[in-house]
This record gives C-alpha cells, structure tokens and sequence, in this order.
C-alpha cells in the first residue's frame, strides 16, 4: 500500500517529503557548498567566460576565440608550454625513482627506525617553498655560492646557474629534483610495509632472485600508489610558479618562464585577464588530459 501512494504522490510531495527526511544533512554541509561555490566553482566559471572576452581595466567585450589564436601564434606562450613540460617531465620521473628508491632502503629497518628516516624526509615538505628557493639562490649564487665552491676546489671555472638562459631551467630543475619528497617516501614505504609476506616466500621457494621480485611482485602491488603519486606530482610540476617567481622570475630573456608564471604575468602585470584566462583553460585541459592517461595506463584492480 506504501508503494500505490508513493507511485500516486506529487513530485511536489515527493521533494517535500525528501526535504523533511534529509533536511538536516543539507544543514550541515551548507557552510562547505557555500564556500565551495564562492572561492572554486564561480571562479572557475567566470575563468571560462572570460577566456573568450577580452578584459582590461576599461571594460570587456566578446571576442569568441581570439585569445586562443593569439596564443597560438605568440612564441612566449609555447617557449612557456615547453619549459613547463620540461620542468614536469622530468621532475615527477625523479621524485618517483627517489621516493621508491628511499622507501625500499628503508623497509628492511625497524619500525622505529624507518618513522625516524620518514620523519626526516617529510621534514622539507613543512618548510616554506620561499625559504627553500632562497637557499638555493645562495648556493647557485656566482660569485660565492656553494656550487661555485666546490667547482673551484676541484680547479673548474665557475658556472652561471640561474643567469644563463641556455642552464637556467636545468638549474631549477636540478634544486628540485635533489629534494627527495617526503609524501612519496612516507607512501611508498607504507604501500611496501602492507605487502603480505606471503608472496615474498613463495617466490624464494621458486628461486626468484632480488631483481625478479621486485619487478614481478613490488612494483605491480605498488601501482596504485605510483598512480597517486604520479597524478599529484604531475599537477604539481605543470603548476610551477613559486620556485621559478623567486629565483629568477622567468628570466633570464624569458628562459624559465612556465605557463603559470605567464598567466601571472599576463593577469597581473598585463592587465590582460582574459587570455590569462584563456591560458589558464588550456592548462587545465593539458592536465587533465595527462591525469586521464595515467589513470588509464596505471590504473589496476589489485588489491592486497
């Protein structure tokens, strides 16, 4: 009999009766969505719009796809494009090898030991990015930074890190990828730590060497969290803004210039908002055209 009244009920009783069983849940999210809708989803789409306007300090108007075809015939923008994919691949490629390379060095050792190691690895992710480039300004530094130092005790001339355009970008890349990070070390090493044994002994009683497990045991079981890893740190890399802003400020000659410093740049300094917001569009859909292949090719249904 419930079911004929339901089927007999208003879509205006239906909502009425959905309100007043459910009512309080939307209560409490309330502040979340509110938040949510004012600082990510209007920004976002008002980003949209204004990629196809053009936008100053004296008004808008609509101008369809022009900013994109300004884009595509500026040489900044894809001299911008190629650092950034420079920059990402290899940096995410380095920071996995490391962070895989740390962890299984450190999962032969004790608990205590191995919080300890973790511990000191996460210990950098803490500090503030702007601290960190301002060491390393220091030791690229020409004249007395550290680098130059040790160049000279070994009678080597010195090198102009961060002021020549055709090392600078590697320079930056090299300050990056020596800090191994901590969230991949800390992961990995957990994902490793939940590994049954089992498969482990079984493999030694086959008489499977070190390389053999590693490549047809650990490195399969730990998919799921390479992907992780390698989604996060490729947004990471392809939104590179801090470390270059403040070591070199996309010189020398716009050597180091990424897309997110150009879109700085073209917002800011500019005053050009609407194809910063074009460039800011294109971005977003070149990362989540990567982020949709690494699921696609890294995901797995293994589960342990």
């Amino acid at each position: 009999m419930n079911t004929t009244l339901t089927a007999r009920s208003t879509p205006l009783q239906r909502i009425v009766r959905f309100w007043n069983k459910h009512k309080w849940s939307y209560f409490f999210i309330f502040p979340s969505m509110l938040l949510f809708f004012l600082f990510i989803a209007y920004p976002v789409a008002q980003a949209f719009l204004l990629a196809f306007q053009k936008v100053d300090l004296r008004g808008s108007a609509w101008v369809g796809l022009k900013n994109f075809q300004d884009l595509a015939d500026s040489r900044l923008f894809w001299d911008s494009m190629r650092h950034t994919f420079i920059y990402a691949f290899f940096v995410v490629a380095a920071w996995i090898t490391s962070s895989m390379l740390v962890a299984s060095l450190i999962q032969p050792l004790s608990n205590k030991i191995q919080s300890l190691f973790r511990g000191a690895f996460y210990l950098p992710n803490v500090i503030s990015i702007v601290v960190i480039s301002l060491v390393w300004i220091w030791i690229f530094e020409p004249d007395y930074g550290f680098f130059n130092y040790l160049l000279g005790l070994v009678g080597l001339p010195r090198v102009l890190w961060l002021q020549d355009p055709d090392i600078a970008l590697w320079s930056i890349v090299l300050s990056t990828i020596l800090i191994v990070p901590g969230s991949g070390v800390v992961l990995y090493s957990a994902a490793m730590g939940s590994i049954p044994r089992e498969y482990y002994e079984a493999a030694d009683v086959e008489g499977a060497n070190a390389l053999q497990k590693l490549i047809n045991i650990t490195f399969p079981l730990l998919k799921p969290t390479t992907l992780y890893l390698t989604v996060i740190y490729t947004i990471a890399g392809f939104q590179i803004f801090e470390r270059v802003y403040i070591m070199t400020g996309g010189g020398p000659i716009n050597a180091t210039t990424t897309i997110v410093q150009l879109i700085f740049q073209t917002a800011f300094s500019d005053f050009n908002y609407g194809r910063a917001s074009a460039q800011a569009l294109i971005l977003f859909a070149i990362i989540a055209t990567f982020s949709i292949l690494q699921f696609k090719f890294l995901s797995t249904d293994v589960e342990y």
